[in-house]
C-alpha cells in the first residue's frame, strides 16, 4: 500500500480511537476509509477489528485507572461481550450484514431517546446492592446481544451500550462509557481472533493504524473523564446522529 494512503488511514485511526473512547462510533470513520483504500468488505471489517482492539485496550486501561467503571461487573460484561462477538463474527463470515441496516437506524433512534430522556434519581451503591440477584444475568444478556451485533456488523455498538448502561443499570454517562468500553474490548478481542484465524486481517495495515488508534483512545478517554457526564451525553448524540445520516444516505444513493 502507498505510504501516503497508509498515513491517512493512521490519521483516521487516531480520530476513530478518540471518538470511540468517548461515545463509540469509531467504525464510522475507519471502515469507509479502509474500503476506500481498496480493501474488500470482509478484509475491511477484519482489519478494522484488528486495529480497534488496541484502542479499546487503551480506553479500558484509562477508565480503570480513574475508577470510572464498575470493577465488580467486569467478569459478566467481558464474558457477554466476548461470547456474543464470537457468534456474530462467525455469522459475518457466512452472510452479508446489509439486511440489518434498517434495524440499526431504529436502534440508534432508541439510543438517542434513552440518552436524552429525563433521568430518574440515580440509585446509591447501597440501593444497587439490594437489587435482585438476577442483575448479573441481565448484564450478561445485555452485553451478549450487543457483542453479537458488534461482531457481526457493529455501527453504533458503543453508543447503544452507553445508552443501555445509563437506562437499565443506573449509570451516569461517564461511568456508562467506562463500562461500555469493557464490553467493547471483549467484543473486539473475540472478533479479532475470529477474523485472524480466517485470514481476514491485513496486519501490515492494521498494526500502524492500531498504534494511532491506541493514542487517540488514550486522549479521548482523558477528555471524556475530564469533560464529565454532560459532555459524554452530547458526544453520544452527535455520533449517533452522524451514524444515522450515513446509513440513510447509503439507502438514498441506491
Amino acid at each position: 500500500m502507498d505510504a501516503g494512503v497508509l498515513a491517512l488511514l493512521c490519521l483516521t485511526g487516531f480520530g476513530a480511537g478518540f471518538v470511540d473512547a468517548i461515545a463509540g462510533g469509531g467504525g464510522l470513520l475507519t471502515v469507509p476509509a479502509l474500503v476506500a483504500s481498496g480493501l474488500g468488505e470482509h478484509f475491511a471489517l477484519g482489519t478494522n477489528k484488528g486495529q480497534a482492539v488496541f484502542g479499546a485496550t487503551s480506553s479500558v486501561a484509562s477508565f480503570y485507572r480513574k475508577k470510572e467503571l464498575n470493577r465488580e461487573r467486569i467478569p459478566f460484561t467481558f464474558a457477554g461481550g466476548f461470547l456474543g462477538s464470537l457468534l456474530g463474527a462467525r455469522l459475518l463470515l457466512w452472510m452479508r450484514p446489509e439486511p440489518l441496516k434498517p434495524l440499526v437506524v431504529v436502534m440508534l433512534i432508541v439510543a438517542v431517546a434513552l440518552v436524552l430522556a429525563p433521568k430518574p434519581r440515580r440509585k446509591t451503591d447501597e440501593e444497587l446492592a439490594l437489587l435482585p440477584r438476577a442483575r448479573p444475568l441481565a448484564l450478561l444478556g445485555f452485553t451478549l446481544v450487543l457483542g453479537a451485533y458488534d461482531g457481526f456488523f457493529g455501527p453504533g455498538t458503543g453508543s447503544i451500550l452507553i445508552a443501555g448502561f445509563m437506562t437499565f443499570f443506573g449509570d451516569r454517562a461517564t461511568r456508562a462509557s467506562g463500562n461500555a468500553k469493557v464490553a467493547n474490548f471483549a467484543s473486539n478481542v473475540a472478533a479479532t481472533l475470529t477474523m485472524a484465524f480466517s485470514h481476514k486481517i491485513l496486519w501490515g495495515i492494521a498494526l500502524p493504524m492500531a498504534a494511532a488508534n491506541a493514542l487517540g483512545a488514550f486522549v479521548g478517554a482523558r477528555v471524556a473523564i475530564r469533560g464529565g457526564d454532560r459532555f459524554v451525553r452530547m458526544v453520544v448524540v452527535l455520533v449517533v446522529a452522524a451514524l444515522m445520516v450515513k446509513i440513510i444516505w447509503g439507502f438514498l444513493r441506491k
